[in-house]
């Protein structure tokens, strides 16, 4: 059964609500270096690595790519949940609200609310980052973001809420997948976080 290590990007330099695609703090970029160390203890050898193509990730992946010598591989299916709002403030405020609640819940509220400026199929993008793992041949190291790893961590225990658990910036939550399901190993280390 492939073994995914999904990992939370490192910090990011702003929040969701104040820069549409920001890249890591200095903090951010000590997290990288630490979760490479920690994967390449953990994982036993190179691995393919595939990152969201957002900046955070993407910047969070390069200090294992670089020990590894190999990109990573860009996988949009595992990006951040997309808003449905493009003012920024606003789209801090949707989340923050769908985040109390369940997918069911979200997927009801998505066509309400005043600030929504386009569509999206939120129910298509959780079943994308499913299938973005359930599809992986082997072990990989995937970086990727809050809700996403939520939502992972949702299928694997059957869980309809958005949040099931706070992973921590760098932390590396672990899934194995076979048969077509996914399997909750271990989750990443937690805390308090703002969804950055």
């Amino acid at each position: 059964m492939p073994t995914i290590y999904m990992i939370r990007h490192g910090e990011a330099a702003a929040g969701w609500n104040a820069d549409a695609d920001p890249g890591l703090s200095e903090l951010g970029r000590s997290q990288a270096e630490a979760v490479a160390d920690e994967i390449e203890a953990r994982a036993g050898g190179r691995l393919p690595i595939l990152t969201s193509p957002l900046k955070r990730c993407r910047e969070t992946s390069m200090p294992l790519a670089a020990r590894w010598n190999h990109d990573p591989a860009v996988e949009p299916r595992v990006a951040e949940i997309p808003s449905p709002i493009d003012d920024l403030e606003s789209r801090g405020e949707w989340l923050r609200k769908i985040m109390a609640g369940t997918w069911a819940e979200a997927v009801a509220g998505e066509g309400h609310g005043g600030h929504l400026s386009k569509n999206v199929d939120l129910l298509a993008w959780r079943q994308g980052v499913a299938n973005a793992l359930l599809e992986l041949p082997g072990d990989t190291v995937i970086f990727s973001h809050f809700i996403a790893i939520n939502v992972a961590a949702g299928i694997a225990m059957e869980d309809d809420r958005l949040v099931t658990f706070k992973p921590d910036n760098c932390s590396v939550t672990v899934f194995e997948t076979g048969g077509g399901t996914l399997r909750l190993i271990e989750k990443g280390r937690e805390a308090v976080t703002k969804v950055n």
